[in-house]
Order: structure tokens, then sequence, then C-alpha cells
């Protein structure tokens, strides 16, 4: 069994890190951002099927390309940070479960399903996003998780092969902890939780 983590560790991954909105003008190198990557790929998804597809949009050019895209503060929030990830998922992932999962032929179970293979591209993506936020967290970095964009103006500008699918955006970098708002409430246990 795996130790526990240490509080310190617990603090920066979950307990005392927040959602960013304001960043320091400091770059996040693309080693650091390969190393993130390579983290993120490692965790769980159904029969390793790792639809996830990330885009990070780190240059001026491409900032400008997803900004018609992004709603209210968000644009703003976006162009401040050194780095907006687009998480994606790819619509054709089963493609590659041959090489991912040899075990038995679990893309049968998503070609001839468009429901079965959309619902576990934006689950397992979903997840591979969630990975994402917990690994920069783990690397120093700090998170803004989006969705007030229009999925289909960023699929347009970043996709246009219609392949990959833009699920939520998240921008990365070093957090300006003076713009922090106070913590929002969360649920309690007996209001979120049953153990049956």
């Amino acid at each position: 069994m795996p130790p526990s983590l240490e509080n310190a560790a617990l603090d920066q991954l979950f307990l005392r890190a927040r959602s960013h909105n304001h960043w320091l003008d400091r770059e996040v190198p693309d080693a650091l951002l390969q190393q993130l990557y390579h983290a993120v790929r490692q965790g769980p998804t159904s029969n390793n099927c790792c639809p996830a597809r990330f885009v990070f949009v780190c240059s001026p050019q491409a900032k400008r390309k997803l900004l018609p895209a992004l709603k209210g503060h968000n644009g703003e929030k976006m162009l401040q940070a050194p780095v907006t990830a687009i998480v994606a998922w790819d619509s054709r992932f089963f493609e590659l479960l041959p090489e991912l999962f040899p075990i038995y032929d679990a893309g049968a179970v998503y070609r001839d399903n468009p429901q079965a293979a959309f619902v576990a591209a934006l689950r397992n993506s979903s997840l591979q996003g969630a990975y994402l936020i917990l690994a920069a967290r783990a690397l120093g970095l700090d998170c803004g998780p989006m969705s007030g964009f229009d999925n289909a103006e960023v699929d347009a500008a970043f996709f246009p092969d219609g392949r990959w699918r833009s699920n939520f955006l998240c921008s990365l970098g070093y957090g300006d902890d003076s713009g922090l708002r106070p913590s929002g409430p969360r649920l309690s246990f007996e209001q979120g939780c049953r153990i049956l």
C-alpha cells in the first residue's frame, strides 16, 4: 500500500489550491509542459482509451485565434495567462485502442456506436483534464479552468477537420495571489456523500 501524502502535498493539490484569474508575468517553459503531459498521460481511463488531446495556447498569434470564442472576462484572463490549454477529445480515439489496449478489441465497442464513443470520450477526457489540473499543481503551476466559451467557435478555429473537439479550457502559469477572491463554500460531507 502506498504511503499517504504529507499535509503540504494535500494543501498544494487540494486544500489550499485556488482557481486563478490573474497571472504573474512569468513564462512557462515548453519543457515543463512536456513534463506536465508526461504525468497526465499516466492517469487511468477506461480501457486505457486516452481520448484527451491538449493544445497549449502560448503564442500571441494563437491567443488572438482563441480570443473570439471566450465569453465575458475569460478573454482577459486567457490573454494574461502564460498558457491556456484547450482540453479536447479525439472523436476517433478508438482507432488507437489496438495499441493502447491490446488485450481485446475494445475499439469494436465504439466503432459502430457513436453515442457510446461520445460518452466515453467526454467522460475520459474530462478525467484527463482533471489530471492536468492536479499534475500542474504538483509541478508548481497554478490553474484557471474555464467553461465560459463557445465550443463550436474553438473547434472551427483549432480543429477544422472535426476530429478533435473541445471540452474545456484551463489557463496555466504562476497565479497572482493578490487577485484571488475569498474561497467559496463547499458542500459538507452530509450534503455531498452517502455511505451505504
